[in-house]
């Protein structure tokens, strides 16, 4: 591991495998407590020089990250669709994404804008000064190793702030890469720091432990609540990321073939495994028909297989608890009256049989009585549900404790505005799949988590503000 300008062993070792044969691909030395202590120790003593420099002097340190990310962009991919199985195409957009987020918030380094406020007395100054919040701790997931870590580390480190980096067991070598970079970007000892481990004696150390400040982390919101919970004892600032279970809706009045095509990239992209695609998919019932017809046929015509391949659209889930998740949902919804349309058999032919592949699935006549409603599914299954009016659609797709990610098409620009102000949820995509990017922010309200990731908004949450008073 990497702490305090120094890559460390241990005893220990965690076997990194291939979602697509199971084989092992690498392995990593992981860390306990005591190494915790010691990266929280070098993040403190790094903070004050770290802080210290002029965004400008930041900025430059993370311009030569963006050009070390660019020079190693297909080694990146590569190391993304071997250790959690999205295709090599949806890698090399995360890596670009990595490379937006590290090159804006380079810039941002430079607009930490303070406030000057007009005072009560003319004998009085009153300022406002934005400074770097501290030690952060950044625990990123699987499904974005690379991109997830340059969205929390570009605006800590923009701002001033040091960090310690924890990566999901399941695909820590992203990571370990990206770490690669900033070493060799000459950032110096302590403001980067890399454990791997597990989440007692990493995460529960770094909970307890005063100087962290900050945590900001993307996974489940189970895990979400209970990390809110232990920052409470040293009042500890959090961003969530959490989980979702995203509308996509299909008005009457939408370009169908627009929406089928939506469609397919919102759920089908990294095999469903993203809390932002579409897990519910409204489709009005005067066009139902022909958009269950045409996004069966599009289904269909997605190629399983190795992500090393180009051609390949739907790799490998994760791990087997991936598939085996699916499977009970599919299950659950067909014994309780959905037809399968395509889709929802093991894949048990020689090029699949080592690995965690479940296919593209559509279901069709979906209701609310079904799992995969109201669960979070992360894998390749599109549940297509009817609906009538304009109003019991939004209450639909309100009706859940997510609020993260929701899309809806139509053509009528009135409908359009009342549909996106209505709808209970941080992002809503109209007539787009992708509404996500490096200069908006990125964050869900209700349980899908706490504050907001990229664009100017992504900064704030690093910052500390103190008032300064000048009476004369």
């Amino acid at each position: 591991m990497y702490i305090n300008g120094e890559w460390i062993t241990s005893n220990e070792r965690l076997r990194v495998t291939n979602p697509l044969n199971g084989e092992t691909i690498s392995e990593v030395y992981t860390v306990g407590e005591k190494e915790t202590k010691y990266a929280i120790q070098a993040a403190q003593e790094a903070f004050p020089l770290w802080a210290g420099l002029s965004g400008d002097q930041r900025s430059v340190y993370l311009n030569k990250v963006v050009d070390k990310l660019i020079e190693k962009k297909e080694h990146l991919a590569q190391t993304i669709t071997k250790e959690m199985g999205k295709p090599i195409v949806n890698a090399r957009s995360e890596v670009d994404s990595a490379i937006a987020f590290f090159k804006w918030f380079a810039e941002e380094a430079r607009r930490v804008y303070g406030e000057i406020i007009p005072a009560p007395v003319t004998n009085k100054r009153i300022s406002v000064m934005k400074q770097p919040i501290g030690v952060v701790a950044a625990i990123t997931p699987w499904n974005f190793p690379l991109s997830m870590g340059a969205r929390k580390l570009g605006p800590a480190l923009a701002v001033g702030c040091t960090v310690i980096l924890r990566p999901s067991r399941e695909a820590p070598l992203s990571s370990l890469e990206l770490v690669k970079i900033m070493d060799e970007a000459g950032l110096p000892k302590g403001v980067i720091n890399l454990l791997i481990g597990g989440t007692k004696e990493i995460i529960g150390t770094i909970m307890e432990n005063e100087a962290v400040r900050k945590i900001t982390f993307t996974g489940s919101t189970e895990v979400g609540k209970v990390l809110v919970k232990q920052s409470a004892d040293t009042l500890k600032r959090v961003s969530m990321e959490l989980g979702g279970h995203a509308p996509f809706i299909v008005f009457d009045d939408a370009d169908i073939d627009l929406a089928v095509e939506g469609a397919i990239k919102s759920k089908f992209t990294s095999a469903g495994q993203q809390c932002i695609c579409a897990n519910r998919i409204y489709v009005h019932d005067s066009i139902y028909n022909e958009f269950s017809e045409k996004f069966t046929r599009k289904t269909n015509e997605l190629v399983i297989g190795d992500g090393l391949q180009e051609s390949t659209a739907i790799g490998p889930l994760v791990n087997p608890s991936a598939v085996i998740k699916v499977v009970e949902q599919v299950d659950d919804a067909i014994h309780k009256g959905a037809k399968l349309l395509c889709g929802g058999i093991t894949l048990d032919g020689k090029e699949f049989a080592k690995g965690s592949f479940y296919p593209p699935t559509v279901l069709g006549d979906v209701n609310e009585e079904m799992v995969i409603t109201y669960e979070e599914t992360f894998g390749p299954v599109a549940p297509l549900i009817r609906f009538t009016t304009e109003e019991e659609v939004i209450q639909k797709a309100n009706n859940i404790n997510y609020g993260l990610a929701s899309y809806f098409y139509t053509k009528d620009a009135s409908r359009a505005i009342r549909v996106a102000e209505k709808l209970e949820y941080g992002m809503v995509g109209i007539n787009d799949p992708y509404p996500f990017t490096v200069q908006s922010p990125f964050g869900g309200i209700k349980e899908s988590g706490i504050g907001r990731e990229g664009g100017r908004q992504g900064i704030e949450d690093y910052i500390e503000l103190k008032t300064i008073t000048h009476q004369f």
